[in-house]
């Protein structure tokens, strides 16, 4: 048996009442026997799981997230979902209505005092098992409300698991040097994957303060601080930025500082603290490549400060940065090290600035690994 229309409104307008976040299951099926108490044991069943998946969680969407392969759930504006399978995209051929996705919307979003309306059509949210969520509505969002959910990868991978035996040496050896990291790519390349891999060569006794937009990161290391930003509430006060929490993770006594990503002006922070006694610290941009990925940080440096000439901003963090290491998917789906480069320091911005320790060109006709350095 399926709810009909009736016991659906019936058992909703209960639901939205008595429900708590800990017991939804268990007061949903004491609902529907209420409202039903002729239906049998297995019809009962029926009709919970039917409404389970309309009122809890995800709603339709949760079957897809109770695959552990899934790692991303992606509902576009005409309805249809997508996800990503062990690196793969899939059609999963569900269409979902536009009132359902703004109803799981809510239910994520409410209990973090955040919402989502024509007034703030963006917002982002974390589930229960720390999994990031964002949704954009119209007028932004032009054929309708889009989501995405993004999982975390509960088991961490190792840097002999996501780089060659070369590179998985060179970035070993550069995390017990303390050398300043950041680790670049495209969006889905593994950039945090690889941050926490780099993260296990951190010596025990070191003192990390980490910051991020979600907190993603899981730092296998003894001595660790976490700070998350946050989004203004539904009033639009109480934010805390990024460039807040890297300030205060300098007050901190860190030895070294992670830096989830950097898009904008706390990379002026990060680069003053990897320049002032924090070596060793790690971070994450977006970045075609290497030379793509400087001109970012640049950029972001130079935002900070509107005084700030450019020449400088170049110097300061030529200086600070000392490998850049580039994260890819390949065609098999499977993410793994690209690139290393040394940052040359060039004040006078004549000579050579990336020096490739390390080229992964599997996927180029005839091609090779190759060491360069």
């Amino acid at each position: 048996m399926t709810a009909t229309v009736e016991l659906r409104d019936r058992v909703l307008r209960r639901f939205r009442d008595e429900a708590g976040p800990d017991d939804a299951a268990a007061v949903l099926r004491r609902l529907v026997s209420d409202e039903a108490p002729l239906l049998a044991g297995a019809a009962v069943s029926r009709v919970v799981h039917e409404l389970s998946a309309e009122f809890i969680g995800l709603g339709v969407l949760q079957q897809f997230w109770a695959d552990p392969d899934v790692t991303d759930v992606m509902v576009n504006g005409g309805g249809a979902v997508w996800i990503e399978r062990r690196g793969v995209l899939l059609d999963t051929g569900l269409l979902v209505g536009a009132e359902q996705v703004m109803a799981i919307a809510e239910r994520v979003l409410g209990p973090l005092g955040l919402r989502v309306d024509r007034a703030r059509p963006v917002a982002d949210g974390r589930l229960s098992d720390g999994s990031r969520f964002h949704v954009v509505i119209p007028p932004i969002a032009v054929d309708g409300p889009s989501l995405s959910i993004r999982r975390f990868a509960a088991a961490g991978f190792t840097i002999d698991q996501l780089a060659s035996p070369t590179a998985a040496r060179t970035l070993r050896t550069a995390v017990q040097d303390r050398r300043n990291i950041v680790v670049f790519g495209p969006t889905g390349s593994g950039k945090t994957t690889l941050l926490n891999a780099l993260a296990q060569a951190i010596t025990p006794g070191d003192r990390v303060v980490t910051v991020e937009d979600a907190a993603e990161l899981r730092l296998d290391t003894p001595h660790v601080v976490r700070l998350e930003s946050r989004p203004a509430n539904g009033d639009g006060a109480g934010a805390v930025v990024l460039r807040d929490l890297v300030r205060a993770a300098l007050r901190m006594r860190p030895d070294r500082i992670v830096v989830g990503e950097v898009r904008g002006p706390e990379a002026f922070d990060m680069v003053w603290a990897m320049s002032t006694g924090h070596r060793g610290s790690l971070s994450t941009c977006h970045a075609a490549d290497p030379s793509d990925a400087l001109d970012r940080l640049e950029t972001f440096v130079a935002m900070a400060d509107a005084n700030l000439p450019f020449a400088v901003a170049r110097r300061q963090v030529r200086s600070a940065v000392e490998l850049l290491v580039g994260m890819d998917r390949f065609a098999d789906g499977a993410r793994r090290v690209r690139s290393i480069h040394r940052v040359v320091a060039d004040r006078d911005e004549t000579g050579v600035v990336l020096q490739a320790l390390f080229q992964d060109l599997a996927e180029a006709p005839g091609a090779r690994t190759e060491v360069l350095a």
